[in-house]
C-alpha cells in the first residue's frame, strides 16, 4: 500500500493507493471528516448515465509538484474509453484545498452527462448547514439549518449567484467547520445526501441539469474547480479564502492594489439624466472631494435613448448626449488627475441593437428564441468581443472597465451552428468568456476589470480569477449594505468587494428603503457618518449628485475619503477580517449591532468598525478577537481622541462597551 501525503502544518490530507486510490485522512487538529465505513469516491463522472469514480476506475499513478506556496498533485485514472486526471492543490499555511478533473476521451462520441468535481462521505454527526439565498437586492440572505435530510443547493438561472450563492459551511459541533465553494459562473450544484449509516455524502460542481458534453477521441473536458476549506470557526475559514485569494486567485495590478475611491453616475442620474455636461460638472466636484476615479456607466452608447435595448451596439456613441465623444471625457478626467472608468455589458444583446442583424450567428437562442445575450461559445463572438474591448482601451483610454451582465441564461444556448453542441452551450459560453477576459488582462495589464451582474448575481471564485474585484449589490441602503458585506466576506477578501455608500436614487421603482436625500434638513452628521463608513469596509465608492450636495455633506464626504486613503484602505488591502457579531438582517430582525475587526498580518495594529442599527439595545459590549492577552492596547478614534487603554484579555473576554452611540450611529477606532 503506497501512501501519498499532501499534509501541511495545519491540514491532514493523505491518500493510500494500490489498484485503487482512497482518501485516508482529511481533517485538522486530529479531527477527520472522513466516514470510515464509506470510503469517499473523491469525484464522480457519469458517462451516458453510468457512474465512475475512484472506486471503479483503474489507478495508474501519481505525480506531485511543489510550486510557489502550494503543492500540486495529479492522480491518473483509466476507464474503458477515457482517462481522468484528478488535480489537487494544497495551499501552504492554510487549511484549504482546490480540486478538479480533466477527462480525456479515447473514443469518439464519449457522452459526459454529469461531472461532480468533489465527492466526500462524512460520518454521522449533528451537523448545521449554513448557506446563502440570493436574488436582486436580496444577496447573501443566510439560512442555517440542521442537516437531517437530503439538501440540494443549486443555481439554474445561468448566473452563479441568482438563486443561491455557490458556497456553504457545514458545522460539526462548536469547533469544526467544513466549507465548500464551486468556482464557476454558471449553473452549479452541491448535494448533501443521507447515507444508510447516518452519515452524509457531499458532492457537486457543474450542474447536470440540461447538460451533456460529447467528446471526440483526444478531446478533453475540464470540470469547474471546487474549493474545500477547514477551520475551527467561520472567521478561520474565511481567512483561508481571503489569504489564498489575495496570493493566488485574484488578478492584481498597480491600480487595483491602490483601491482608488470611485464615483459612478448611475443611481443619481441613470441613463435618463446623464450627458456630457452633467458628467463633466460631477468630475470637477469629484476632484475637489479627493475622488480618484470617475466612472461613466450605462447610457453612453447606441443610437437610441434606452440603454437596455441598445446593448451590443458598443461601436456607436450616443452623440446626442455626448457630442464630444468618450475620449474627450476620458481626457477631461485625466487632466483633473483622476482615472477614468467605463461601463459595458459585453455579453448583453438588446432587442433594438443592430448587432443581431449584422451578425445573425451571434445571438444565443434556446429552441429558436432569443435569450438576450451573445453566445461566447461561438469563437467569432469571442474575437468580436476582444476587438470591441481592446478598441475601448485604444480609443477611449479607460483605466477601469465595469463589466455587467443583466440576463438569466438559464440552461443556455442550444444552437448547433456556433461551434458548441445543443447541451453544452452555457458551459462553452463561460469558458469562452473566461478566455476573452484572460486575453484582455494579458494585453492590457494595467486596466482594472470590475465584475458586476445586476449587482451581485454572479459572485464566484471562477469569475474572481478573471476580474480584479466585484460589485456586491445594486441597492446600498444601510442595513442591506452590512448584511451583504458580512455574507460576501465569508468567501472574499475585503479588497475584492466593491460597494457604494448610501446612494441617492432617481426616478420611480426604487426599493422603499433606498431613500437617501442629502438635502434633507433632518439629516444628522452621525447618520451620514454611519451611511458612509459602511462603504469603507471594502473598496469604496459613491454615487451622488456631487454638485448638488450641501456644503457640510460634501465636506464630510471629503473627510471620509481622506480617512479611507490615509488610514483605512491599508487595512482593507492587507488585514485579516473578523466578523465580531452575527449577520444583520435587512428585514429588521436578528442582530441589531454590527462590528468588524481588521488586524494587520503581524497583529501590530487593529481597526474596529462598530455600527448601531435601528431598533437596537442602547448598550453593547463588543468582544474583539486575536489579540495578545497580556498586551496593553492604546485605543483611539481616527480623529486622535484617546479612550482608556485596555489589555487584550479584557478586550477579548469582557469586550469594549459602547453605550453612547445613537441609533444609526457608528464608531471607527484604531488599536495599537
Amino acid at each position: 500500500m503506497e501512501t501519498f501525503n499532501l499534509s501541511t502544518s495545519q491540514l491532514e490530507f493523505e491518500f493510500q493507493a494500490a489498484d485503487q486510490l482512497r482518501m485516508h485522512r482529511f481533517g485538522s487538529g486530529g479531527f477527520s471528516w472522513l466516514n470510515p465505513d464509506s470510503p469517499s469516491g473523491l469525484f464522480a463522472l457519469y458517462i451516458s448515465g453510468e457512474k465512475w469514480d475512484a472506486h471503479n476506475l483503474t489507478f495508474r499513478g501519481w505525480t506531485m509538484d511543489a510550486e510557489a506556496g502550494l503543492q500540486h498533485a495529479i492522480a491518473v485514472f483509466a476507464g474503458q474509453d477515457f482517462e481522468v486526471e484528478y488535480h489537487i492543490l494544497v495551499y501552504e499555511n492554510t487549511t484549504l484545498i482546490e480540486q478538479w478533473q480533466v477527462i480525456r476521451a479515447t473514443i469518439d462520441n464519449l457522452s459526459i452527462t454529469r461531472l461532480d468535481s468533489y465527492a466526500l462521505d462524512i460520518p454521522k454527526a449533528d451537523y448545521q448547514l449554513l448557506y446563502f439565498d440570493s436574488d436582486w437586492g436580496q444577496e447573501f440572505e443566510s439560512a442555517r439549518i440542521p442537516l437531517q435530510a437530503e439538501v440540494i443547493l443549486e443555481t439554474r438561472t445561468g448566473r452563479s449567484s441568482k438563486g443561491q450563492h455557490p458556497w456553504f459551511a457545514l458545522f460539526a459541533g462548536d469547533d469544526q467547520v467544513l466549507s465548500g465553494s464551486v468556482a464557476w459562473s454558471g449553473n452549479w450544484i452541491c448535494r448533501f445526501e443521507t447515507l444508510a449509516d447516518g452519515g452524509c455524502r457531499l458532492s457537486g460542481g457543474l450542474h447536470d441539469w440540461n447538460f451533456s458534453k460529447t467528446l471526440l477521441a483526444g478531446e478533453s473536458l475540464e470540470s469547474p474547480h471546487v474549493i474545500l476549506a477547514l477551520g475551527h470557526d467561520l472567521n478561520h475559514v474565511s481567512r483561508q479564502y481571503a489569504r489564498v485569494g489575495r496570493q493566488h486567485w485574484y488578478p492584481r495590478n498597480a491600480l487595483s492594489a491602490a483601491l482608488p475611491v470611485e464615483w459612478n453616475h448611475w443611481w443619481s442620474y441613470e441613463d435618463v439624466d446623464i450627458n456630457e455636461s452633467v458628467f463633466r460638472t460631477n468630475v470637477e466636484a469629484a476632484a475637489k472631494l479627493g475622488v480618484e476615479i470617475c466612472t461613466l456607466d450605462a447610457g453612453w452608447f447606441g443610437a437610441g435613448s434606452e440603454w437596455h435595448t441598445q446593448r451590443g451596439d458598443w461601436h456607436l456613441v450616443n452623440r446626442e448626449r455626448f457630442p464630444s465623444g468618450i475620449r474627450a471625457l476620458a481626457d477631461f478626467v485625466h487632466a483633473k488627475g483622476m482615472k477614468f472608468g467605463l461601463w459595458c455589458e459585453i455579453e448583453g444583446l438588446g432587442a433594438q441593437a443592430e448587432l443581431a442583424t449584422l451578425h445573425p450567428d451571434f445571438p444565443a437562442l434556446r429552441d429558436g428564441q432569443p435569450l438576450g445575450y451573445v453566445c461566447f461559445g461561438n469563437p467569432a463572438v469571442q474575437e468580436w468581443a476582444y476587438q470591441i474591448l481592446s478598441g475601448f482601451f485604444r480609443d477611449y483610454a479607460p483605466d477601469w472597465l465595469k463589466l455587467d451582465f443583466n440576463v438569466d441564461p438559464e440552461a443556455g444556448c442550444n444552437r448547433v451552428d456556433q461551434g458548441h453542441k445543443a447541451d453544452d452551450g452555457l458551459y462553452e459560453h463561460y469558458q469562452g468568456y473566461y478566455r476573452v477576459l484572460s486575453r484582455i488582462r494579458a494585453d492590457f495589464p494595467d486596466v482594472v476589470l470590475e465584475n458586476c451582474s445586476s449587482g451581485g448575481l454572479r459572485i464566484d471564485l471562477g469569475m474572481m480569477r478573471q476580474t480584479h474585484l466585484t460589485f456586491l449589490s445594486d441597492p446600498d441602503w444601510p442595513v442591506h449594505d452590512l448584511q451583504v458585506f458580512w455574507g460576501a466576506s465569508t468567501l472574499l477578501a475585503p479588497d475584492a468587494c466593491l460597494h457604494w455608500s448610501f446612494s441617492e436614487w432617481r426616478g420611480e421603482g426604487r426599493p422603499p428603503q433606498q431613500n437617501f436625500n442629502p438635502r434633507d434638513p433632518n439629516l444628522q452628521p452621525h447618520q451620514l457618518d454611519y451611511y458612509t463608513r459602511m462603504a469603507l469596509l471594502g473598496a469604496f465608492g459613491l454615487s451622488q449628485k456631487l454638485p448638488e450636495l450641501p456644503a457640510w455633506v460634501a465636506e464630510r464626504f471629503a473627510y471620509h475619503i481622506w480617512i479611507y486613503k490615509s488610514v483605512v484602505r491599508r487595512f482593507v488591502r492587507e488585514a485579516n477580517l473578523y466578523r465580531l457579531t452575527n449577520q444583520p438582517r435587512r428585514n429588521g430582525e436578528g442582530e441589531r449591532w454590527c462590528a468588524f475587526q481588521y488586524s494587520l498580518p503581524d497583529n501590530s495594529e487593529h481597526l474596529l468598525f462598530v455600527f448601531r442599527l435601528p431598533n437596537s439595545e442602547p448598550e453593547r459590549a463588543i468582544q474583539l478577537a486575536s489579540l495578545d492577552a497580556n498586551r496593553l492596547y492604546q485605543i483611539q478614534t481616527l480623529d486622535g481622541e484617546s479612550l482608556p487603554a485596555m489589555t487584550g484579555r479584557d478586550l477579548m473576554e469582557s469586550g469594549l462597551i459602547f453605550s453612547t452611540l445613537r441609533e444609526e450611529d457608528s464608531a471607527l477606532l484604531r488599536l495599537f
